[in-house]
């Protein structure tokens, strides 16, 4: 049913619409200028009813040799229709940063939060972008495939865990 999600899009975002295919499951890459245009669309458009975003995530493909070197991912699902899709845009390490979808999924409050806190992803006009697991003096972000495992930290303060 999402394969419908996937020609809608194609048909409403055209070259915005980077790749899409639905083997082996509905995917479609969007430029990131229009990732909130995207998430309101398929929230709100009335054949598609995706009103709960599952996940916000990244990956790092560092060493896949994928340029550009992020992709922030959105898993959608419609508890309406039953059908998910998911959505990815490319951020480029030089300038990692997307639009919030917090106006959209409010719940993507924290989602967004964690997502900067592990792989250092900015969310442009997320309310209140900061760490979330890590304390404010961790330097780095450590889901970078270029984080080195071994690295020390400077010590957390019980004044530096907020």
């Amino acid at each position: 049913m999402s394969v419908l999600a996937l020609d809608k899009l194609a048909a409403t975002f055209g070259d915005a619409v980077i790749e899409k295919h639905s083997k082996p499951d509905d995917v479609a890459v969007v430029t990131r200028e229009v990732i909130v245009a995207v998430l309101r669309f398929l929230r709100d458009d009335p054949d598609l009813k995706f009103n709960l975003c599952s996940t916000v995530t990244a990956i790092d493909g560092l060493h896949l040799g994928r340029e550009p070197r992020f992709e922030v991912i959105y898993q959608l699902y419609s508890t309406v229709k039953k059908h998910r899709v998911r959505v990815k845009c490319r951020v480029p390490e030089e300038d990692p940063s997307i639009d919030s979808s917090v106006p959209i999924y409010a719940g993507n409050n924290w989602l967004e939060r964690e997502c900067w806190d592990m792989f250092g992803i900015k969310f442009k006009g997320h309310p209140d972008l900061r760490r979330m697991f890590l304390w404010k003096t961790f330097e780095g972000h450590p889901l970078r495939k270029d984080y080195p495992k071994d690295r020390r930290q400077p010590l957390a303060r019980r004044e530096g865990l907020t």
